[in-house]
């Protein structure tokens, strides 16, 4: 098998960013001379400024639509409904990219606000996960995940823009709360917390 056309024809139902090591596998080829197809196909697209593009993102690759035709894709798919996270969950996910692994009163704490029903929302989008538990608390720590980074369209965290420091800190914050934080109860409604509602 040529091997442009093969990596082309996989990567076409990949429904995440594909690893080179994963390919070359799959392929039975040199990790080197996959990496080597995978950037020359890369370049070829955006030379002849094709509808699509292949991106390294989140440590593989994968077909996206060319920004410039995301008007046309989304009037195709949601039929001109764009479904977006809230400001509340925008605000949440940063707190939680910036923090992790970050308890959900923490990450309630440097908003202000509790975030219960926001964190069911970002989990279920799949955009943060469970990472273990807070070993003083046992309070259950979140991260973001893979999808999170395919999502914004890095490579890494590392890639990240340098906002860490602007943000408060929690301690500091939960030194002078008044009040505790209620603990996360998934099937609670939301109805005390209307805004931080991110249902749509």
């Amino acid at each position: 098998m040529e091997l442009k056309p093969a990596l082309e024809a996989v990567l076409m139902v990949v429904d995440e960013p594909a690893t080179e090591e994963h390919l070359a596998k799959v392929l039975d080829r040199p990790r080197r001379e996959v990496a080597d197809a995978l950037r020359e196909l890369a370049d070829e697209y955006e030379v002849q400024r094709r509808g699509f593009e292949l991106r390294l993102v989140a440590g593989g690759w994968r077909f996206y639509t060319r920004p410039e035709y995301a008007a046309a894709v989304e009037s195709f798919v949601l039929d001109g409904q764009q479904a977006r996270l809230t400001q509340a969950a925008l605000e949440t996910l940063a707190v939680v990219a910036y923090r992790q692994p970050v308890s959900r009163s923490r990450v309630s704490a440097v908003r202000g606000v509790n975030c219960d029903g926001v964190m069911r929302t970002l989990l279920q989008r799949g955009l943060v996960e469970e990472a273990g538990a807070e070993p003083e608390t046992g309070a259950i720590l979140y991260r973001t995940t893979n999808y999170f980074l395919e999502r914004m369209g890095l490579r890494g965290l590392d890639e990240l823009p340098e906002l860490a420091p602007f943000l408060p800190e929690a301690d500091a914050i939960e030194a002078e709360t008044q009040e505790g934080v209620p603990s996360f109860d998934p099937d609670a409604p939301d109805s005390e917390h209307a805004d931080d509602k991110t249902e749509l």
